[in-house]
């Protein structure tokens, strides 16, 4: 158990660094892990929406000015030097700071001087240099995060590994900007707390049945704190809850027992209903003996059925079928 959570422990440590070395995506911080698989959770970075194309067109307004630039200092002197190689450099490096480019899905909050002057995109849009700058960008699409809770402890002591999944999106880049320092992170640690609060006001059964109450509890937990961020939450869905080993087994030995318990009786029952037909079955042909006497002709019927087979009847077995009524009898002394 101590290897185990020593491994788990270091391996938090190093997604989080190379979450700080790979910066932000988003305003978020990158690949913070929770839970026991949320990687399967996560999509493939190769078919996410690239932003190559938004850099590519604020490289090409550089380059363009950058291009004028020389051309001016070359109509204006006759020759270009190192001055109007900095002058130019300096002049592209200034638009490639105030032009940008926002995607349909994506608003930037701009800051002028510290405080916050307006919310920018979709499209090119410009900023002042050195004055404004970009502070966040903020993709408004529904964002989804997989989050979870290792062996936290149930209202019965049960330790349980629960994996869960949000769908959130921002509604408000200004709040997420000014209100929280990591909207994303903050999200995610706000979903893993309300999980593990939810786990242990309940007993192991109860999560287990009881999932979409669980989705329900979580969500509304989550929701009362977000909301004051501009966020909002559009679901929750646990994934995956897994008991430890021992427990399995003795849950599964009492599901046997219940599913022997259930047999035993449903047989019990037909039993029941079988003796009490044959018993009206019986009155009946007490009562009639020709009924009696066509039943066990019937059955007999029933045994030759099939081809190639035999029968062997004892004497007492026929005589019912030898005895003639007596009115027959003395009709035929007559």
């Amino acid at each position: 158990m101590f290897n185990r959570n020593a491994r788990r422990s270091a391996a938090y440590r190093d997604g989080m660094d190379d979450a700080g070395e790979r910066g932000r995506v988003g305003g978020c911080r990158a690949d913070v892990e929770f839970g026991v698989a949320a990687d399967a959770y996560r999509s493939d970075r190769d078919r996410r929406s690239s932003r190559l194309g938004a850099v590519a067109l604020q490289i090409v307004f550089g380059l363009a000015l950058f291009a004028v630039v020389l051309a001016a200092w070359w109509g204006v002197q006759g020759s270009i030097g190192l001055l109007g190689l900095v002058v130019a450099a300096v002049v592209g490096r200034a638009v490639l700071s105030s032009v940008h480019v926002a995607l349909d899905w994506e608003r930037f909050v701009v800051l002028r001087g510290g405080k916050y002057q307006r919310l920018a995109g979709p499209g090119i849009f410009f900023t002042i240099p050195v004055l404004e700058y970009c502070t966040l960008r903020v993709d408004q699409r529904t964002q989804v995060t997989p989050f979870g809770a290792e062996e936290t402890l149930t209202a019965d002591v049960v330790p349980l590994d629960v994996d869960a999944v949000l769908f959130w999106v921002i509604w408000d880049p200004e709040k997420a900007c000014t209100e929280v320092e990591d909207c994303c992170f903050a999200v995610t640690l706000t979903a893993q707390t309300a999980l593990r609060d939810a786990i242990g006001r309940a007993a192991a059964s109860e999560v287990i049945m009881r999932r979409e109450q669980l989705d329900q509890e979580i969500k509304q937990a989550i929701e009362d704190r977000v909301s004051d961020w501009g966020i909002t939450v559009l679901g929750v869905e646990v994934r995956n809850i897994i008991l430890p080993r021992a427990l399995q087994d003795v849950m599964s030995q009492e599901a046997q027992a219940e599913r022997r318990k259930s047999a035993r009786i449903t047989l019990m029952e037909s039993e029941k209903m079988v003796a009490e037909m044959l018993s009206e079955a019986a009155d009946f042909y007490r009562n009639d003996e020709i009924a009696y006497d066509l039943r066990r002709m019937h059955l007999m019927h029933e045994g030759m059925a099939d081809d190639n087979n035999s029968i062997v009847v004892p004497s007492a077995y026929t005589e019912g079928f030898s005895e003639r009524p007596s009115g027959l009898n003395e009709a035929k002394k007559a």
